[in-house]
């Protein structure tokens, strides 16, 4: 009965590969850092195979160098690939909320207003941590989700996380991260409208402001 054995190996390659990305985004390992691998059985408590599976997964999708075949690294840090991440932020985030606007049914204006719902919520009471950025990565998620395009969602995804490692690089700056929650709640009051116009132009303007808090950490570390 060997078939049992694949999805014990996929389960926990599926849960290390998210933990891992998890804390690789918010910073947990410092770029340029090399990541040993028995370091990494211990401190996440998995077996060699599932986290060799995550990590080259993890690889693949951008959050880890692999060096000769067999070791990781976490990447380093420019400005010149910040610039162009965020760049690429408002190109292709920019044009999938509008083309979201344009083909969003009622279910998801529904979905829409509960994520905001929650969004505002945890800004009065949680602490900016892990449980919050969670739902502020399900509220964009949300925001683009009927563009009608996987891979235009999948590149967004992937620009998010990349995004995510200059951001959360340093301690929290309360005056503009109220300015960027005011915005949230704006953008669906933008969508609901469907205005795509103003949507557009403030959806640039708050990826704008994200990255030059992200700039600031950046430049904070260098």
């Amino acid at each position: 009965m060997n078939h049992h054995v694949q999805p014990v190996i996929g389960t926990a390659s599926s849960r290390i590969y998210e933990t891992l990305r998890r804390d690789l985004v918010g910073g947990q390992f410092v770029a340029g850092e090399k990541l040993a691998i028995n370091a990494l059985k211990e401190r996440y408590h998995v077996g060699l195979s599932p986290l060799r599976e995550a990590l080259n997964k993890l690889a693949a999708y951008g959050l880890l160098v692999q060096e000769n075949q067999r070791g990781f690294r976490v990447p380093k840090l420019s400005r010149s690939e910040l610039d162009d991440i965020a760049n690429m932020r408002l190109e292709l985030e920019g044009m999938a909320f509008e083309r979201a606007i344009q083909h969003g049914d009622d279910v998801w204006e529904a979905e829409l207003l509960a994520a905001a719902h929650r969004l505002k919520r945890a800004d009065t009471t949680l602490d900016k941590g892990e449980e919050w950025e969670s739902l502020h990565s399900q509220f964009h998620r949300t925001l683009v989700a009927p563009c009608g395009s996987v891979w235009l969602l999948r590149f967004i995804e992937q620009l998010h996380d990349q995004f995510d490692r200059y951001r959360r690089l340093g301690p929290k700056m309360p005056t503009v991260r109220q300015t960027l929650d005011e915005q949230h709640h704006e953008l669906v009051a933008l969508a609901l409208k469907r205005d795509s116009k103003a949507a557009r132009a403030l959806m640039d303007d708050h990826i704008q402001k994200s990255y030059q808090l992200a700039l600031k950490r950046y430049q904070e570390h260098a």
